[in-house]
């Protein structure tokens, strides 16, 4: 188990399962611009302890992951959306996450540019 907020705190949330080893480096225009590193996991797992309130939205090019923000400090700590099977996702935002040790995350790179 561990933990994930925004800058100014007004968003955490916690993530029931173990620190990933692995994230996903995408290339898309706002992944790019955002330096964002995402790890999956299924939603039941990631729970919105507060900021429900402080959260905005953003989606965009196919509108198929809805991106979270704090309203206040515009920190993106995850998003939502499904998996290929259709499952629903959170994707958290490992730079989000003080306990994760980003120089031992392997990056998997993905194409999102070209998507």
């Amino acid at each position: 188990m561990f933990k994930l907020d925004c800058h100014c705190g007004a968003v955490s949330l916690t993530v029931h399962a173990e620190l990933p080893t692995e994230a996903m480096s995408c290339n898309c225009s706002h992944c790019r611009r955002k330096g964002l590193l995402l790890a999956f996991y299924p939603r039941e797992q990631v729970t919105l302890d507060k900021g429900e309130e402080a959260l905005a939205g953003y989606d965009f090019n196919k509108r198929e992951i809805h991106h979270r923000f704090c309203s206040t400090c515009g920190c993106q700590p995850f998003a939502e959306g499904k998996m290929p099977d259709g499952s629903p996702t959170r994707a958290i935002n490992l730079r989000c996450a003080p306990d994760v040790d980003l120089d031992t995350i392997k990056l998997n790179k993905f194409d999102g540019a070209s998507s």
